[in-house]
């Protein structure tokens, strides 16, 4: 692991933004100890809200790798630079939402190093609070990734302490929900269906959750 992402996450997570983000949520977490201590995990949750991901990193204790967009790697100026320097410390993944197998390769290389990927399979926010069909890069990749096993995880709340109309945190609760870790060959079944798959890891994060399911893409 880069040494940048072994000390930029946690200080991001323990000191500049974590404390505070806390101050603003009643946080809470429902099966923490379900995360294994090391090995290569998909962390793979609903997407309500912006903060989605930085609400995650609290709550899992081990580093999380997700996918963010190009352009937060590309933009130019002092905020572009200093937007880069965030994403590429604590080691996020750059996509192109068009279509990336780049990104796809390197969900990969995290998992083959042993380490942590989370992903919204819905592959953006969901706009009525409902789950949605989930897109199948995360099996894709767990099926190139030998002994790799899958956390669902539903949340809830996020979308009222971050309005999808602003960038803004009020105070409320937040409550995430870690289901078991499974097998991604479980999954996936002896004839290794990607689409079966990831269909039965969004049945896994709709009964977590106790989510209302509809059978189509999330629109973006």
């Amino acid at each position: 692991m880069p040494i940048a992402p072994r000390l930029l996450y946690p200080l991001c997570k323990h000191v500049l933004l974590g404390p505070a983000l806390r101050r603003r949520l009643d946080l809470v977490v429902i099966g923490a100890d379900n995360v294994p201590a090391r090995g290569p995990l998909i962390v793979a949750a609903n997407h309500l809200a912006e903060i989605d991901s930085l609400v995650l990193a609290l709550a899992i204790r081990r580093r999380l790798s997700f996918f963010a967009k190009a352009e937060y790697f590309t933009a130019p100026g002092a905020r572009g630079l200093a937007s880069r320097a965030f994403f590429v410390g604590t080691g996020q993944i750059p996509v192109d939402r068009s279509g990336d197998t780049a990104a796809l390769a390197a969900a990969r290389r995290t998992l083959v190093r042993g380490d942590v990927w989370a992903i919204y399979p819905e592959g953006t926010r969901s706009s009525d609070g409902r789950l949605h069909r989930g897109h199948t890069g995360a099996m894709r990749v767990a099926a190139q990734a030998p002994g790799v096993r899958v956390i669902p995880v539903a949340l809830h709340g996020t979308a009222e302490v971050n309005p999808r109309a602003g960038r803004r945190v009020v105070p409320g609760r937040v409550t995430v929900r870690i289901g078991d870790p499974v097998d991604a060959s479980e999954l996936l079944g002896s004839d290794c269906d990607i689409r079966t798959g990831t269909d039965r890891l969004m049945t896994a994060i709709c009964e977590l959750g106790e989510l209302d399911y509809v059978d189509e893409y999330a629109r973006r």
